[in-house]
């Protein structure tokens, strides 16, 4: 049994940590205001959707912090399949990976009313390939990444002071194949993310289950294979997502088809990842259908989460500390069908759950010292939401 003392230690460490996670957040958008700007009382949730009958594009929503109190959403830019976000560093800007697949896709660049949260469109850039699915952008704010699902490359854009989107600077296809001859018979770009230093792009590519690392300089917007040029997951996994450790030493690769989460450490000065440990997102005894859609770490890098469509769930994880691997938890039901994506708010007090399948948005309140979640009420209506973005408002 842990010492009384050590308990009231963790637990002050953990709020010092969600502390600085929420300040630090903060930090980027109170950049430019000047001295006696506060930390956010208050946040805007954004969340990217399929558009259909039930939707017309990109939604906000206000979150209480303190209470939990979430507002009913709210249309903030009509966009045809805006499936995945990003918020530029400034959170002066907001970007869409407009995934259309009977028509011409494309990356969108908005600006964000600071006093509405309404979305105005600035510009389109073709993706640099077919099915977009994901996009992010470079600490520094001055690339744009996007990763097409369709053809599997990935693309890399300028973004002028403005928030606009220059003319790409990198397009990159992928080759090769994977074990599944029906879902990995050629590259399947699934996402690209920066490094925390803005060094280096992560690519996880369902169809050759490798996460590709490019070198990156942000200024040119280039992007040039790295020595190693990858690290692999287990055959047929599909990695579709990853997220770094806040402190930079380790990703977690989560695998759409093989349900699994890889932990790899990370060497920043060179980009290498070394496979550390794979582990099941499911229950031992689940034998039905499901796979793996978002991945997250909580602020205080205590935690991590993982979405399962099929089995309904986030999947929880403790990353120990020391070695960065992971221990399951138990799962949380998100109330809903196939929980395609979920954010955690700057503070790290909330999670929020969309999912796709049931048009429906579910808050859960996490537990600080366990990790656990708790449902705070009845589901959100909203249709097919499947990305979840925080902004911190001060």
């Amino acid at each position: 049994m842990e010492h009384p003392t050590g308990a009231v230690l963790g637990g002050l460490a953990t709020l010092v940590a969600i502390a600085a996670a929420l300040l630090s957040v903060a930090a980027a958008c109170r950049a430019e205001a000047g001295p006696g700007a506060v930390a956010p009382k208050a946040a805007r949730v954004y969340v990217g959707t399929y558009t259909g009958p039930k939707s017309k594009g990109i939604y906000q929503m206000r979150l209480d912090p303190a209470t939990g109190a979430l507002s009913a959403p709210e249309l903030a830019a009509e966009a045809p399949n805006p499936s995945f976000l990003a918020i530029h560093p400034s959170c002066k800007f907001l970007y869409s990976a407009d995934e259309v697949w009977n028509g011409p896709a494309s990356v969108s660049a908005f600006s964000i009313a600071p006093n509405t949260g309404k979305l105005a469109l600035l510009n389109k850039r073709p993706p640099g390939g077919a099915g977009p699915c994901y996009v992010s952008v470079d600490p520094s704010g001055r690339c744009v990444f996007a990763a097409n699902y369709g053809s599997g490359s990935v693309a890399a854009w300028p973004v002028g002071d403005d928030g606009r989107l220059g003319e790409a600077t990198a397009t990159i296809q992928h080759t090769g194949s994977g074990p599944d001859a029906k879902r990995q018979q050629g590259p399947h770009a699934h996402c690209i993310d920066p490094d925390p230093a803005g060094k280096f792009a992560l690519a996880c590519d369902l169809g050759l289950d490798k996460v590709l690392v490019y070198r990156l300089d942000a200024a040119k917007g280039t992007l040039a294979p790295n020595d190693p040029p990858s690290a692999s997951v287990a055959p047929g996994a599909g990695p579709r997502h990853l997220a770094f450790h806040p402190n930079g030493k380790y990703v977690y690769v989560i695998s759409e088809m093989g349900s699994t989460v890889t932990a790899f450490a990370y060497e920043a000065p060179s980009g290498a990842l070394k496979m550390l440990q794979e582990i099941s997102t499911l229950p031992a005894d689940f034998k039905g259908t499901s796979d793996c859609a978002e991945i997250a770490v909580h602020p205080s890098g205590r935690f991590l989460y993982g979405s399962n469509r099929g089995h309904d769930s986030i999947a929880i994880f403790a990353i120990d500390a020391a070695t960065g691997k992971l221990k399951a938890l138990g799962h949380e039901p998100t109330q809903g069908k196939e929980p395609r994506g979920f954010g955690i708010d700057p503070t790290g007090a909330w999670l929020l759950a969309g999912n796709q399948k049931s048009d429906s948005l579910v808050l859960f309140r996490i537990d600080a010292e366990t990790g656990r979640l708790k449902p705070t009420g009845a589901p959100v209506d909203l249709g097919a939401p499947v990305c979840v973005k925080f902004l911190p408002m001060p």
